[in-house]
């Protein structure tokens, strides 16, 4: 347990816009991790080892992209026990996102809505940062993912040359990659999850990722991250299309170089209709999103079969909310709204739930 119980500081962090608070939070994280200042929230990770897409996790649950998208702080998550965490997503070039206010609280449903837009500094800088990371030189790393997307500038007809120039980018530093194409924030990215353009996408990702693993000398997975408001038939033409593209003959979720991270943020409200903020544009995290984030992976889990690594995310607020991503056909879980809502010792809840389940 970290020395500073969370409960002290959570009502001066909802004190201020929830923006705001997140800025305050990643810039004291950044100052204090490798710092004996680190203690206030560092804690003893839970060993729950996971091989899945030829990576060795040491627990079942990581970070999920948005909360660093700069890669500014990734040491301190590590501190937080997370058996591995996801930063970004990033961009070839630096953007502001959208106008501010564009990050609400509804406490009520212990949610979030954003409408950030990919606000980041953009590939060099966040490579930068990347290369500053302690973490990675222990004994036993926690593994860490890079979240790429395209410039908001960049037309959607042109949005693979983004991709490829992240991928280009990020891979020689990466454990895995995750290729997010279902922010409601970014205008038309969601039209990437359709059938031509996710055929069109993955076929040219696929094609360089080869090219990659033979230049760098080694394999790194590649995830792509869903949204939560696919219907049975689009989550079929995603199935489809990876079986098609990314399914290696006799390959095991073990060794498996291709996977999901099901989900993203929901443009649903059926779920907090009546609260404040409830009609505020972009997407909505938190626990709503638990059932809707489960129905997608049980169906993919479904399609895909049971040797395709997926990797749960969307609503973990409790330790049976992670086991219930693992019940719905997940292998590991991410959390993120949660962490805002609960603190750190949300990690060690969620991990210890989960190795006591597949104990």
């Amino acid at each position: 347990m970290s020395l500073l119980p969370y409960s002290l500081v959570r009502p001066f962090l909802f004190a201020m816009d929830a923006e705001t608070a997140h800025e305050h939070t990643l810039s004291a994280l950044a100052k204090t991790q490798n710092t004996p200042l680190q203690m206030a929230y560092a804690q003893q990770r839970i060993a729950d080892p996971l091989l899945l897409a030829g990576l060795q996790f040491p627990n079942r649950v990581g970070l999920a992209a948005g909360l660093d998208k700069n890669a500014r702080c990734i040491d301190a998550f590590a501190a937080m026990g997370f058996g591995f965490v996801e930063v970004g997503t990033v961009t070839p070039k630096g953007q502001p996102g959208n106008p501010k206010p564009r990050m609400f609280r509804l406490p009520q449903a212990h949610a979030l809505i954003n409408r950030l837009g990919f606000n980041n500094e953009g590939l060099d800088a966040f490579l930068h940062n990347v290369a500053q990371a302690r973490c990675r030189q222990h004994a036993h790393p926690m593994l860490l993912g890079l979240n790429i997307g395209k410039n908001a500038a960049t037309p959607i007809e042109q949005a693979a040359d983004d991709y490829l120039a992240c991928l280009d980018g990020v891979y020689p530093h990466a454990d895995y990659v995750t290729v997010n194409i279902s922010s409601p924030n970014t205008k038309n990215l969601r039209a990437l999850q359709s059938d031509e353009a996710l055929d069109a996408l993955i076929a040219v990702l696929a094609q360089h990722r080869e090219q990659l693993a033979q230049q760098h000398g080694k394999s790194v997975p590649v995830f792509i991250k869903i949204a939560p408001d696919l219907d049975e038939a689009q989550i079929s033409v995603i199935a489809r299309t990876l079986q098609r593209h990314c399914i290696s003959p006799g390959a095991t979720r073990a060794n498996q170089s291709w996977g999901v991270i099901a989900t993203n943020t929901t443009i649903s409200r059926e779920a907090v209709q009546g609260l404040p903020h409830a009609e505020e544009t972009g997407g909505l995290s938190g626990a709503p999103v638990l059932e809707k984030s489960n129905a997608v992976i049980r169906q993919l889990r479904a399609a895909m079969g049971a040797e395709f690594p997926i990797i749960g995310v969307g609503g973990i607020l409790s330790g049976a909310d992670a086991v219930s991503k693992i019940k719905a056909g997940a292998d590991a879980v991410q959390i993120y709204s949660g962490l805002i809502y609960k603190g750190p010792q949300l990690v060690l809840d969620a991990a210890n739930a989960l190795a006591h389940h597949t104990a």
